[in-house]
């Protein structure tokens, strides 16, 4: 039987490349290896092993806890890496620390997350210029397009959102009627529920409203995916076939996300226009011959134009992250599932934050 190995694999001393055998009648040489091992490690290669049991795992993680890294950081060979969840999923079953209080302890986790928030932020805006030079290059040579890649995600992201995207607005938009029109019967002035209705969907709920619901349905699928491609290892297998994984599972899902959604953002404002007609004519007494006439009288085309420039910086925000996100998964179920929900939180809040900056910037130029 081969005994365990552990060499390192560059000069800085933080990546090494385990070997050999790492189970329990090896226990005294593992234990050795991984007393000597660098201090300033940060990465471990285990594909090389030849066999692990529950013994060698669990040395390993112990060994990554001492260094503060993470189980995640162990590049496991396929047919173990089963059996290092397993376990892990069980060592996280006990008890965890209490949480320190007090004033310092509250400092530090205030510093850690503001350093992770700065960390993330900065990897999305380098992702963002990467799709955009990808995007670009594609436009010099249309030959590297993969067009049925394109109009298939077409089809899951947009085709089949119609109904919910539709259902919702038009119910949104019979809230707002009757909401509007509780306030403005003080003044006897439920005629301009019209002017409400029309104004809140063309410039703000319509698209704002699509983009959610993408965040949420979208998002989180682009992240389930191309994460669940990781974990099998087929984006290594794309790299490997001289293939750009940004050219094969990015730019097509982007591309999709930005042709649908300004049309889905029409069907919104027009399923929300719809919502305020029949609270108009069947709540509020007003005939939809009129209620139309004053739709057509007083509806200005620059508020559609207002909420569709929103649609493709939103598109591009939410494709975004939820590639990223499934990029960056690293290799359990467990990582799967917090990147996917990391998606949808950070697609929803960037695309509000995003709302709110560009409704006080077409404000103030009085648009």
């Amino acid at each position: 039987m081969s005994a365990p190995q552990l060499d390192v694999l560059n000069d800085k001393q933080d990546s090494i490349r385990l070997g050999g055998r790492w189970t329990l009648d090896h226990a005294d040489e593992i234990i050795a290896l991984l007393e000597f091992a660098s201090p300033t490690l940060k990465y471990l290669d285990a594909r090389k092993v030849e066999e692990i049991d529950s013994f060698g795992v669990m040395a390993l993680r112990r060994f990554v806890n001492k260094r503060k890294l993470e189980l995640d950081d162990v590049l496991w060979h396929r047919e173990h890496s089963a059996l290092a969840e397993v376990i892990d999923e069980v060592a996280d079953e006990r008890p965890k620390l209490k949480r320190e209080i007090g004033l310092i302890a509250a400092l530090s986790r205030l510093g850690k997350a503001t350093v992770r928030v700065r960390d993330e932020f900065l990897a999305g805006l380098a992702f963002f210029g990467e799709v955009l030079v990808k995007f670009f290059r594609t436009l010099l040579q249309p030959g590297r397009l993969r067009l049925t890649s394109t109009v298939s995600h077409m089809e899951s992201v947009g085709l089949d959102a119609i109904p919910l995207v539709a259902l919702l607005c038009f119910m949104v938009g019979a809230v707002v009627a009757f909401l509007g029109a509780n306030v403005l019967k003080d003044f006897g002035a439920e005629i301009y529920v019209v002017e409400l209705v029309n104004i809140a969907f063309l410039r703000e709920f319509g698209v704002l409203l699509a983009a959610i619901l993408l965040a949420g349905r979208t998002a989180s699928a682009f992240t389930a995916s191309i994460g669940s491609m990781v974990n099998r290892e087929e984006v290594d297998a794309i790299r490997t076939l001289g293939l750009d994984p940004m050219e094969v599972l990015v730019l097509p899902r982007i591309l999709a996300i930005l042709i649908t959604l300004p049309l889905l953002t029409f069907i919104a404002d027009i399923a929300g226009l719809l919502g305020g007609l029949v609270v108009g004519a069947y709540g509020l007494d007003i005939p939809p011959q009129q209620y139309l006439s004053r739709m057509q009288d007083t509806m200005e085309v620059r508020h559609f134009w207002v909420g569709m420039s929103k649609a493709p910086l939103f598109a591009l925000v939410i494709g975004t992250i939820g590639c990223l996100e499934g990029l960056t998964v690293k290799g359990t179920s467990t990582s799967l599932g917090e990147h996917t929900t990391s998606a949808v939180v950070q697609s929803i809040s960037t695309v509000i934050i995003i709302d709110a900056l560009m409704a006080m910037f077409y404000m103030n130029l009085d648009v």
